[in-house]
């Protein structure tokens, strides 16, 4: 077999010797147009998973590779002047250009033909003459363009410029994060040793600040001497290195995300970043390339087929590579808004950059560095009005107070609907159902959707605030709920405008009534679906009248005694298809600009505000995003939105998001709709509670810590165990969270069996 490597990077030589394990008889040739001891960059960085794949591929290699590896376990963030470091994270580097000559001694070992200062041609060039011609051939790849329709690039190039350089001043204790403002803007580094004498040094910054310096109209000397002036107390009095010298003008670059759809064409087969990449600020580009390079030998080796072989080898590959794209597109995004963060104090900047990527976990970094977490406990509590002699707890469990309202933990039972309701007015089935959530542990607990009106309902099942029975049944629960518990509830009030008149859920969600369907109010005269009546644009003096229901239910849920309400204005509700351009299409001042589109649900809450008491907090549960693009409500406007209510009073913004229109795509995952709550909170400084497919303490405690939300939402799971927050805390070693007086025999067992279990863990 002849096999082209057009390329000679990491992922063609590792491809080539890899391949001569398996078929020493195969011809293997690598094209490389630069000479043996050319490169671009400085070191890369692999993780001890990847050394011992390395290993079991080629021990030979594997050992010399590890030979030259700079160690170590730390990583520090550095700003202001104060740095803070964390322990137990296993990274190692080798300079690029040591890999590269390793790899080279190697492969011409096992008898690889090595082609330098071979200019490589186009893929094609070489179809007939090899039976396979793997394609490494980088970001810019010559292959991946000229069959662009078979291998259908993604090509999604990011934010921030950056420039990769190197420089003689010692990081060899930790990989370091340093930032620094300056007059026109942030700037920030990623060091790392890779050598006794040599650091990686990539340099960061924002477009903006990128324009304020001119970098792209200087050289890469003048650039470097303004990146030495604002590292200069970072660098020792050392230099800052290129090994670009090749590149005219500015060195700066910005990174571009590369995902092929499919990755062979007739004998050619894209390897490395040709066919995928992985942000720098996760170091897994190389990992990927080398891994991959070991499957794509295997598979060629192994199966009958070449056709076989590159759809293994894709099929395998490419689900990794999903995996660690993902987890770089949440890193780099961190980095691309790296400003919103910088408020934030550096025990929780280090752990927001810590978990970026959500690759390390609240439990994870436990793992990593317990003392260092215990710590960054201490302090989210103390942030909360704990005395520093309490006991470390986990961020779940730190107090948190709205107004006059005192919750004893962050954990929300969301509003989920029932659909029990008779004529409006909660039944028996409400009080067990909230009065189970509340004897839970949750610190707070939500109605579902509370109607203002018999035709702002959702359903006939769903409840009201409307009648005197209503408030009675209301007055029974929150008794209940303060008698017995220590939980706060807050009674979610809202109307259901052209989503209305339809079956209960598991009737048929969104579908209207068989018959007996009363008629729909909307912001304008546009059905939710095809299969759902057409709505009456809500007049003047209808909006007046809703108006008064809304302050009417608000005062009725203050004599029912409920701690707190919130206006639902998410959901595709009556409040919320003011707010959305997608059910707004009127041509009046309620419609049109943002301003406009949120006159009307301002003047509810304002009016809601007015009535209800000064000492009781109220929150907005808002979609910050439609799902539909720029047709929609985007991020953006989520932000001035939720500035919006808390200039008329709101005292947190509940972030949820979608449900506003069938036209929505979501991208549904795990947290999937806590990235909103986290722009909000710490670009408009306002507190959140984050929702969304939230299920494990682990999540809640890493939202919590990195500062996404004040107060984090969790609905199915409390649909599957009204005990979910006791469960949790015994689970994770929580010891001091209360129980119902009756249930502490299941307490101790709960709390035995999790030590148990942990002691288990532990062993294994």
């Amino acid at each position: 077999m002849r096999i082209a490597c057009l390329g000679g990077g990491p992922a063609g030589l590792y491809f080539a010797i890899s391949t001569k394990l398996r078929q020493p008889d195969a011809e293997v040739v690598v094209f490389e147009r630069n000479r043996p001891d050319d490169t671009f960059g400085w070191g890369v960085v692999l993780s001890d998973e990847t050394l011992g794949n390395l290993a079991a591929n080629d021990t030979k290699s594997a050992a010399t590779i590890r030979d030259h590896f700079a160690y170590w376990d730390d990583v520090a963030l550095v700003m202001g002047g104060q740095t803070t470091t964390s322990s137990g994270h296993g990274f190692c580097g080798i300079g690029r250009k040591r890999l590269l000559l390793i790899l080279h001694d190697r492969a011409k070992e096992l008898g690889v033909d090595l082609r330098f200062e071979t200019e490589v041609e186009a893929a094609s060039q070489y179809q007939k003459d090899f039976d396979v011609v793997v394609a490494c051939d980088g970001l810019n790849s010559k292959t991946r363009m000229e069959f662009a329709e078979t291998f259908k690039p993604d090509i999604d190039t990011r934010k921030c410029p950056f420039v990769w350089l190197g420089t003689h001043q010692k990081f060899d204790d930790a990989f370091t994060f340093i930032f620094e403002e300056t007059d026109k803007g942030w700037l920030w580094a990623h060091a790392y040793q890779f050598d006794d004498d040599t650091a990686t040094f990539i340099v960061e910054c924002s477009q903006e600040t990128f324009d304020a310096y001119g970098f792209g109209d200087l050289d890469q000397h003048e650039s470097i001497a303004i990146c030495e002036e604002v590292f200069k107390d970072h660098l020792g009095g050392h230099a800052l290195m290129t090994n670009a010298n090749h590149i005219r003008g500015s060195a700066w670059i910005r990174f571009p995300r590369v995902l092929c759809e499919n990755w062979s064409h007739e004998n050619v087969v894209l390897l490395g970043d040709a066919s995928a990449t992985a942000h720098f600020s996760i170091g897994s580009g190389t990992k990927l390339a080398l891994e991959s390079a070991i499957a794509l030998a295997d598979y060629i080796a192994t199966e009958d087929t070449l056709e076989a072989a590159f759809d293994k080898y894709q099929n395998e590959r490419r689900i990794e590579v999903l995996r660690l794209q993902s987890a770089a597109r949440n890193s780099v995004e961190w980095f691309e808004e790296v400003e919103r963060y910088l408020h934030l104090d550096p025990v929780q900047l280090n752990y927001s950059l810590l978990t970026r990527s959500q690759r390390i976990s609240h439990e994870n970094l436990r793992a990593r560095d317990a003392k260092w977490l215990q710590s960054a406990e201490a302090w989210f509590q103390q942030q909360a009005g704990v005395g520093a002699n309490e006991a470390p707890r986990a961020p779940m469990f730190a107090p948190f107070k709205l107004r006059d309202m005192h919750l004893k933990n962050r954990i929300v039972v969301s509003p989920m609907a029932q659909y029990k309701a008779k004529d409006g007015c909660p039944t028996d089935w409400h009080l067990i159902h909230y009065g189970e959530r509340a004897k839970g542990g949750a610190g707070l607990v939500y109605t579902e959707m509370t109607c203002v009106s018999p035709e702002g309902r959702i359903t006939p099942g769903c409840p009201g605030l409307y009648a005197p029975e209503h408030e009675a049944a209301w007055r029974r629960l929150t008794d209940f709920v303060h008698t017995e518990t220590e939980a706060m509830i807050c009674c979610q009030i809202g109307h259901a405008g052209r989503k209305g008149s339809t079956r209960l859920g598991w009737d048929g969600m969104d579908r209207p009534l068989p018959d007996g369907n009363w008629p729909l109010l909307s912001a304008s005269a546009i059905p939710w679906s095809d299969e759902n009546a057409v709505p009456q644009e809500i007049t003047r003096d209808q909006m007046d009248t809703v108006k008064a229901e809304f302050v009417a239910a608000a005062e009725m849920a203050d004599r029912a005694g409920f701690d707190m309400i919130e206006l639902h204005a998410a959901h595709g509700y009556l409040i919320s298809s003011f707010i959305s351009p997608l059910s707004n299409q009127r041509s009046d001042d309620y419609g049109g600009s943002l301003e406009n589109r949120l006159r009307y649900p301002l003047e509810v809450f304002k009016a809601m505000r007015a009535v209800w008491p000064e000492g009781k907090p109220m929150s907005v549960r808002i979609s910050a995003s439609d799902w539909a693009g720029d047709d929609g409500v985007t991020a953006d406007e989520a932000v001035e939105i939720a500035r919006a209510f808390e200039a008329a009073g709101a005292d947190i913004i509940d972030v949820s998001a979608g449900q506003t229109s069938t036209q929505a795509k979501p991208v549904y995952g795990r947290m999937f709709q806590t990235p909103f709550s986290d722009r909000i909170r710490n670009e408009a400084r306002i507190a959140t509670m984050a929702v969304g497919n939230i299920y494990e303490a682990d999540h809640v405690n890493s939202i919590l810590m990195a500062g996404r939300a004040d107060l984090v939402c969790l609905a199915r799971p409390h649909l599957s165990d009204p005990y979910w927050t006791l469960r949790a805390g015994a689970a994770i070693g929580d010891r001091q969270e209360k129980w119902p007086l009756p249930y502490e025999a299941g307490r101790d067992q709960a709390w035995r069996l999790a030590d148990k279990e942990a002691e288990m863990a532990g062993a294994v």
